[in-house]
């Protein structure tokens, strides 16, 4: 007897209960990475005396943070710990003639924008090279709103959590001081990325002697400060061919400089 083979919908079927599955598994991964990722907030703004410093900061020079200022994020594969910005887009058009144009004008400014902070995490290099491209044409108006995500999936731990939340928030102190541009100004970008490895701890012996990525104890962050930052600053497509001369022109001033600290928050 002869064993019927199974049919092209019903190996639809199976192949579309498998996807179904997996999304269910990864939405309940997810989850549970939210979740912890939400507690390492939580705890870093209700015991971590440094990110209560900068927040503290950012208040005093009228730069309130509002509700949901720092959030958890799905990154996917993207091996970042966080960051610091959503890219906004406001489509430039001729002023319309009447209310219908009007609102459905209105409506797309207001879909590109939810779009462009959904979409952060996941943004690739070709996405970010469109959107500086379609600024330089005039098709649109960029700008970099004050938010910080963590990517929740890639925490290692609440350490690793409250490194990325001094690192996030020394970009928006800087934003507040001096209304930086680093979507378009390299020197910008290098300058407080350089600060923030600085200030972070993220560049402390002991991190980089566990990670293997330290060669010597005298000048150790002088030299994580700066491989850190020409990658974070290699992420500019307008920045990225040129981008450790940007660092090594802009690290004297920007590594000497600690605001808001008196002094290095790591050095005791």
């Amino acid at each position: 007897m002869s064993t019927p083979s199974s049919s092209p919908a019903n190996g639809a079927a199976a192949a579309a209960e498998g996807e179904q599955k997996a999304a269910e598994e990864r939405a309940r991964e997810m989850e549970t990475y939210r979740q912890k990722c939400d507690g390492y907030i939580k705890s870093g703004l209700k015991r971590n005396v440094t990110v209560q410093f900068l927040i503290d900061r950012l208040m005093k020079m009228g730069c309130d943070p509002p509700n949901g200022f720092i959030k958890c994020m799905d990154c996917g594969d993207k091996m970042a710990g966080g960051g610091f910005g959503v890219v906004e887009e406001t489509v430039i058009e001729a002023k319309p003639t009447n209310t219908a144009a009007d609102d459905r004008s209105s409506a797309l400014s207001d879909a590109v924008a939810e779009r462009a902070k959904t979409a952060q995490c996941h943004r690739t290099d070709e996405d970010l090279k469109k959107q500086l491209d379609a600024a330089d044409s005039g098709n649109v108006r960029l700008r970099l709103l004050p938010e910080i995500f963590l990517c929740q999936q890639h925490m290692r731990n609440e350490t690793h959590a409250h490194e990325a939340m001094v690192h996030e928030l020394i970009h928006a102190i800087d934003l507040c001081r001096t209304k930086m541009d680093p979507l378009n100004n390299c020197m910008h970008m290098a300058c407080t990325e350089i600060r923030a490895e600085n200030l972070s701890g993220e560049c402390d012996w002991p991190r980089e002697l566990a990670k293997g990525t330290i060669s010597k104890f005298a000048g150790h962050g002088a030299e994580c400060a700066k491989r850190r930052a020409t990658l974070s600053v290699q992420a500019n497509p307008k920045c990225r061919e040129k981008a450790r001369e940007y660092v090594d022109a802009a690290f004297e001033r920007c590594y000497k400089d600690t605001f808001p600290f008196d002094r290095h928050p790591n050095q005791r």
